[in-house]
């Protein structure tokens, strides 16, 4: 029995192993691109034996990543604040009053978390053109809390539903605090993980999105990081090397976010908030 065990504990790790390898290669191919000299152009497997840093300091100062940095920070930072502020008090209703209409409000959310998004994009980029709102941070923030409002409700629901007892609730009730009192005082401080789920899921979707940001901010003041990285690519040039500097540098922030809250994300997993 602990042979057999012993022999499938190997095959888990070989697999997660072999997943963690195929994961790895696109950043293998973008370090070893952006270390280049730009007029290396040997294989992407090949890891370069003269590098140099000059490829970030270009790329920063090329496509204006700092003003891009800036926009995205405060874009991504805003709709996560919103977020979590409306989706969470949005949720503890739904989660604690089992009424019908609260039965159909959650039914709408799931049924609008599969519609895919661009469908709304021309309605939406008319209705944004006719409020006089293009090239404006404020519309990407809306935009983007209007997108993943019914996935955060849903998910604070079922994590308040599952993991939250009512009994605390109860006994704060009879000392007399007030139903905001509870919610912020005793519900609130329990969501840390899947606060911090939400936050990973939704920050990441925001600070890569580009289908969304290359119509609503076309201004160069205005542009987020992946609006910025796309000006690397014109039908005279690709410039791989500054691109693949660029990305990198994008990438930090998620990273640094999610090695921050993990040890939250998997609670908030291994919880049900996700399920």
């Amino acid at each position: 029995m602990n042979h057999s065990l012993s022999k499938k504990n190997i095959g888990l790790t070989v697999v997660a192993l072999l997943i963690m390898m195929f994961h790895f290669i696109p950043f293998y191919i973008l370090l070893t691109t952006s270390l280049k000299i730009r007029s290396d152009f040997s294989s992407k497997w090949v890891f370069p034996n003269y590098f140099t840093l000059e490829n970030f300091v270009f790329a920063w100062e090329k496509a204006n990543l700092g003003n891009a940095f800036t926009n995205s920070m405060i874009i991504t930072a805003c709709s996560a604040l919103l977020l979590i502020v409306f989706g969470s008090l949005a949720a503890y209703p739904l989660a604690r009053r089992k009424t019908k209409l609260n039965q159909f409000v959650m039914v709408l959310f799931v049924v609008i978390m599969v519609i895919p998004p661009l469908l709304a994009l021309v309605s939406l980029y008319k209705m944004v053109v006719s409020m006089g709102m293009m090239n404006t941070r404020t519309i990407a923030v809306l935009n983007n809390v209007a997108g993943f409002i019914p996935l955060t409700i849903f998910l604070y629901a079922g994590f308040i539903r599952s993991s939250i007892p009512k009994e605390l609730e109860e006994a704060a009730k009879i000392d007399g605090c007030s139903t905001l009192g509870i919610f912020y005082r005793i519900v609130f401080p329990l969501l840390k993980p899947v606060t911090a789920s939400i936050l990973i899921i939704a920050c990441v979707f925001i600070w890569n999105d580009f289908q969304f940001a290359i119509f609503f901010l076309q201004n160069k003041e205005v542009h987020t990081l992946t609006v910025a990285l796309s000006s690397f690519f014109s039908q005279s040039q690709n410039n791989l090397h500054l691109v693949a500097a660029a990305a990198l540098l994008a990438m930090l922030p998620m990273t640094i976010l999610f090695l921050f809250l993990q040890k939250y994300f998997i609670a908030g997993l291994s919880s049900g908030a996700i399920k």
